[in-house]
């Protein structure tokens, strides 16, 4: 399985299993979409449903062969680990509760992993994945997909680069409106796990969205959350977990700001956001404008800085695919991640080296464990009505 890279070199496609995401799966669908993008990876494998019939079904359906559709995980990972034609990595895209015990099985089988966020429900947990994927020296990814769109590059870049000057203050919000209603009371699948304590953690909003929120300020500014004290709350009565958060952060380097998610805020669809402020220059991304990034230099006129057009920076034009004011959005931002991380499993299989710069670029267990400890200190300090609660992880 031979495909073209973007240089016109011949390299291998990765083989890849996926566990969850089948027939009626939103997100698994969207994980494929991206696999396929820049042809790089064939989907070899898969334990797709805890329903045995639905996962041999969907299994059919994408084309994967009969012997290579699991009814369950474990067996997969022992399976495909034996086999000469076995899959070099793992997809995770099942609810939250199952995230670590997958990737266990897998890391624990010599498979690289990645896994949809956020990497657990629990800080043991999180720990407990990072020694482990260290331990087997295997990579292990997070799909905080949000850090491909070209633009967020460009904003990390710029910052940088010190054109903001000396930062001072950062935000992150995440703001949508499908859950106004109780609909997971009335069954609705997707809404209905993810206000499950058992299966979303201990945070519906933090788990789902905040720490996509969380990651992109992070990632952008490049600082970490030392603490937090936060708000939580849930607005539609009945509901087990909240579906609001708000939450003051004390970033590091003495940096303040918030992280902000909602769910049933009504008018706002998918509101995924970035402002950071320094002392010389400001800038702002948003997810409904992906292609444009504001920069203001203190007392000078707001510039809009368009992926693919004059002052983009080189981390932005290496992610774009076409050319200025021909739209690209989600899915070529979830394509990037996985261009990326397929290269970085590749590399790392076949005893190569990667631009460190590159790989640092793709989300990590370590930044997946850096946004299950927000998620649990920021649970915490509500608990203490919103007092200061430690939230640097390790």
């Amino acid at each position: 399985m031979v495909y073209a890279t973007s240089d016109g070199k011949a390299a291998e496609r990765l083989r890849v299993g996926m566990v969850g995401g089948g027939r009626n799966a939103f997100i698994g669908a969207v994980h494929r979409f991206a696999m396929r993008l820049d042809d790089g990876i064939a989907l070899v494998a898969g334990a797709l449903s805890a329903d045995p019939q639905n996962a041999a079904v969907s299994a059919a359906e994408l084309g994967i062969a009969p012997d290579r559709a699991y009814a369950d995980y474990r067996e997969m990972a022992c399976a495909e680990a034996v086999r000469p034609d076995g899959i070099e990595a793992v997809v995770i895209v099942t609810p939250n509760h199952l995230h670590a015990p997958i990737a266990t099985a897998f890391l624990e089988a010599g498979i690289d992993v990645i896994c949809d966020k956020p990497l657990s429900t629990t800080v043991a947990d999180a720990e407990a994945l990072v020694a482990l994927a260290r331990a087997k020296q295997r990579k292990f990814l997070v799909t905080l997909n949000n850090t491909g769109y070209a633009m967020v590059r460009q904003a990390r870049e710029m910052v940088e680069a010190g054109e903001l000057g000396r930062l001072v203050a950062l935000h992150g919000a995440y703001i949508q409106d499908w859950l106004t209603r109780p609909i997971d009371a009335d069954g609705q699948k997707q809404a209905e796990w993810r206000t499950d304590p058992a299966r979303a953690g201990q945070s519906a909003v933090l788990a789902d969205i905040g720490v996509h929120a969380f990651n992109l300020a992070s990632f952008v500014s490049g600082l970490e959350a030392e603490e937090v004290a936060a708000d939580l709350f849930t607005a539609v009565p009945g509901r087990r977990l909240d579906d609001n958060a708000h939450v003051m952060v004390r970033w590091s380097g003495g940096v303040r700001g918030t992280i902000l998610a909602s769910q049933t805020s009504p008018g706002h669809y998918n509101d995924l956001s970035v402002r950071i402020y320094g002392d010389k220059a400001g800038l702002e991304w948003r997810g409904t404008r992906p292609e444009e990034l504001r920069f203001t230099r203190y007392g000078e006129p707001t510039q809009t800085i368009v992926r693919g057009g004059a002052g983009t920076t080189a981390a932005a034009q290496a992610v774009s695919r076409m050319p200025a004011a021909h739209p690209e959005g989600y899915i070529e931002g979830f394509g990037n991640f996985y261009r990326d991380a397929a290269d970085i499993i590749r590399a790392h299989r076949s005893g190569l080296t990667i631009d460190p710069a590159r790989e640092r670029l793709v989300p990590g267990v370590v930044d997946g464990a850096r946004g299950v400890k927000f998620v649990a200190a920021a649970v915490d300090s509500n608990a203490a009505g919103g007092a200061w609660t430690p939230a640097r992880f390790g």
